[in-house]
């Protein structure tokens, strides 16, 4: 679902970058309990609940959720899908009743079952979206440019706890370079909630290869030498696009993140040469942001080595 040749452009700047999403185009994919990404989603529902599932007072989540429910079952029914008043997890072989009571049925995921069980019923639903699907998630409210809603196993060293409830201004305030994302976040954020539907794709490295990078509960990680940066360096995506509500001025944000070691991501000569492009080109805030600077050299001459000669 990530677009590398899209996304990977130099020279590097940070703008939202959206495109539409072309019609048919999935933007959910079913999560096998097999996929490291299912076992760390399990970890941060079992142990930090709601570091991940946050809402902001008063606000009634339920009609982006059925939409949510409605895209999923249309999209990957092997993940999610309704059968009569129940909500089934085929994968887990759970059921979820429209009064949050769980059902496990034959072959059921039973660490799942326990994890969804010691949630609060108004979160079940959530946590089994959660474990169901890859994809992480957050509800745009775009009359007030905010974020009130969020269900986000796998932050990309962020905190959900501080973003939740406030405004897309406040969210991206931290970035580096932010000026046109901040700028423009009132518009954005009226866009996206609605027709057509709206995809973007951001990236970055580092030397942890796991999906949750919460601040909290993972350190920076330390890089490894030159020599071990194909398989100690990682290549960090992430596909984010939008499911409009246009009826209700929201939106459902989708984050599906991926981890790959970085001489998977740049698989070919063109896409060394155009990441290393892209890291030559990024600011000195960039790469402070992105902790980069301490291996941007080093990092340049790999990527140069892999791409070869630069074309004429």
């Amino acid at each position: 679902m990530f677009d590398f040749d899209s996304a990977v452009t130099a020279p590097f700047r940070m703008q939202p970058g959206l495109r539409r999403i072309a019609p048919g185009a999935p933007q959910l994919t079913a999560l096998a309990p097999a996929h490291p990404a299912f076992a760390e989603k399990l970890s941060v529902l079992r142990e930090h609940p709601f570091d991940a599932l946050l809402q902001a007072d008063g606000f009634d989540a339920g009609p982006a959720l059925d939409a949510l429910v409605a895209t999923a079952q249309q999209q990957c029914p092997q993940a999610l899908r309704r059968e009569g008043t129940r909500l089934l997890a085929p994968a887990l072989a759970i059921a979820l009743d429209a009064d949050a009571a769980l059902h496990p049925l034959v072959g059921a995921h039973d660490e799942a079952l326990r994890v969804l069980a010691a949630l609060p019923p108004s979160w079940r639903r959530a946590g089994l979206l959660c474990l169901a699907l890859h994809e992480d998630f957050a509800i745009v409210d775009g009359a007030a440019a905010a974020l009130p809603w969020m269900a986000v196993c796998l932050p990309s060293h962020w905190a959900p706890a501080t973003k939740v409830g406030r405004s897309f201004a406040e969210v991206h305030a931290p970035v580096a370079d932010n000026a046109l994302i901040v700028n423009a976040a009132r518009q954005l954020s009226a866009m996206v909630c609605r027709e057509p539907r709206w995809e973007r794709f951001v990236w970055t490295l580092g030397p942890h290869g796991g999906h949750d990078q919460h601040p909290q509960r993972r350190a920076p990680g330390v890089w490894p030498e030159p020599a071990d940066f194909g398989r100690g360096v990682h290549f960090r995506s992430e596909h984010q696009s939008f499911i409009p509500l246009p009826e209700r001025t929201q939106a459902i944000f989708t984050i599906h993140v991926a981890v790959r070691p970085l001489q998977e991501a740049v698989d070919t000569p063109a896409r060394a040469r155009a990441l290393h492009d892209a890291v030559a080109s990024m600011s000195p805030a960039v790469l402070e942001y992105r902790a980069l600077g301490e291996v941007r050299t080093p990092l340049l001459a790999w990527l140069a080595a892999r791409a070869g000669p630069a074309p004429a």
